[in-house]
């Protein structure tokens, strides 16, 4: 499908994916309309100001909690695509405020399901899922015992261990009330192609990262700090849980496959996106070192007792059936061979320019944590996706990004 002089609308267009999808579809010669809350002071959004694109879009005032501004927005847009990405996505603030999250994620899906049905229009809506709906996906017995003391229930119960890469069948079990909101929308947006019609088609992404990611996520969070860092401007970085793995994609290579749903997606279907490897935080904190100029010679836990050796030796050996490009510490930790705990107070890399302190902190921690995300993709490689970006190549845009001191 060319975007060429077609009209698109984007819900979430202010956000981090929304903007670049903006400028994607503009870069593609479509029309951008975009759903935005009213400002009082009349700014531009930070990401579409970055983009340089706040002249070459509508902006159109509206909220998903209220239908009616949404259907007026379709009035002036007559769409032909719809890239529903707006949500409440911070998991962190999920569980300080999931009334808020279900009225953005749930409530907001229907108004705009119940717009486009109501108002007889007939674009392509697709629909931006998450991985984090699939939730706690196992990767050994042992993880699955744990799992089983710690919660008293797994619903569904495994069929096979290990449940990776993950596939658009496998068991959801959301950990957060963030997850839980995208499997009512991620049904719901599939039930109104069953029940009415609707050309619906359900993207579950994987995490997806680049240049304007919001600072409170892990992946900002982490190479703004190795930046100031580096400018002096603090002495140590501070982060969460480093056992977490995720299946990290650039930014751009997502939006053409959101593109490609579009254009060949099956109405009514569920596709993930992802890169097909996995990296734990602890990892990507320390490419982002060597990407900013380090050479990482150990790392060891603040009382010395956990030490590794050449911690960002490469390693493509065979996991979960795929061979992707991971750590020697990544290794370590998807063997079993290697966890940190909050005892462990912190980690100290050992680079060729000194030590650097990262300090745990109790309060990044979820409350319900999903251990590892690793996505099968084959579904959606079916009508022609690719991965053409690097995890390097996402640290490096987040770091050109914060080179701007007042980011």
């Amino acid at each position: 499908m060319s975007l060429k002089n077609k009209n698109v609308f984007i819900t979430g267009i202010s956000g981090f994916v929304g903007s670049h999808m903006a400028k994607h579809v503009l870069d593609e010669d479509g029309n951008v309309f975009g759903l935005v809350r009213r400002r009082a002071d009349g700014s531009i959004p930070q990401n579409i100001k970055y983009l340089g694109i706040e002249n070459e879009i509508v902006l159109l005032e509206g909220d998903m909690r209220d239908i009616s501004s949404i259907a007026s927005a379709l009035d002036l847009s007559k769409p032909d695509i719809v890239f529903h990405l707006a949500a409440q996505s911070f998991i962190p603030r999920s569980f300080s405020c999931p009334g808020e999250t279900m009225e953005i994620n749930c409530l907001g899906t229907a108004n705009l399901l119940e717009a486009i049905r109501n108002k007889g229009l007939d674009p392509v809506i697709v629909f931006a899922g998450s991985s984090e709906e699939y939730g706690l996906a196992f990767v050994s017995d042992s993880q699955y015992r744990r799992a089983l003391k710690k919660y008293g229930t797994i619903f569904p119960e495994p069929t096979g261990i290990p449940e990776l890469p993950i596939s658009e069948v496998n068991p959801l079990r959301p950990m957060s009330p963030y997850a839980v909101s995208k499997v009512y929308a991620d049904y719901l947006t599939r039930n109104y192609h069953a029940c009415f019609g609707l050309r619906t088609v359900v993207s579950r992404g994987f995490n997806h990262e680049g240049a304007g990611r919001g600072k409170m996520f892990v992946t900002s969070a982490i190479t703004r700090q190795v930046m100031q860092y580096k400018r002096g401007e603090i002495d140590k970085l501070v982060i969460g849980n480093v056992n977490a793995f995720r299946d990290w994609s650039h930014v751009n290579d997502i939006l053409k496959g959101y593109c490609l749903l579009a254009e060949k997606g099956k109405h009514g279907d569920v596709y993930n996106q992802g890169s097909q490897r996995t990296n734990s935080v602890l990892s990507y904190f320390l490419l982002s070192l060597e990407c900013a100029g380090y050479t990482v010679n150990k790392i060891q836990t603040i009382d010395g007792k956990k030490v590794v050796d050449n911690p960002n030796e490469l390693d493509s050996s065979e996991k979960f059936g795929l061979r992707f490009e991971k750590t020697k510490v990544d290794k370590l930790m998807i063997e079993g061979k290697l966890e940190f705990q909050l005892s462990d107070v912190g980690v100290i890399a050992v680079t060729d320019k000194g030590e650097v302190i990262v300090e745990f902190d109790k309060e990044k921690f979820r409350p319900a944590e999903v251990p590892v995300l690793l996505a099968n993709t084959a579904k959606i490689k079916g009508l022609g996706f690719q991965i053409v970006h690097s995890l390097r190549d996402i640290i490096n845009d987040q770091f050109n990004y914060f080179l701007d001191p007042s980011r």
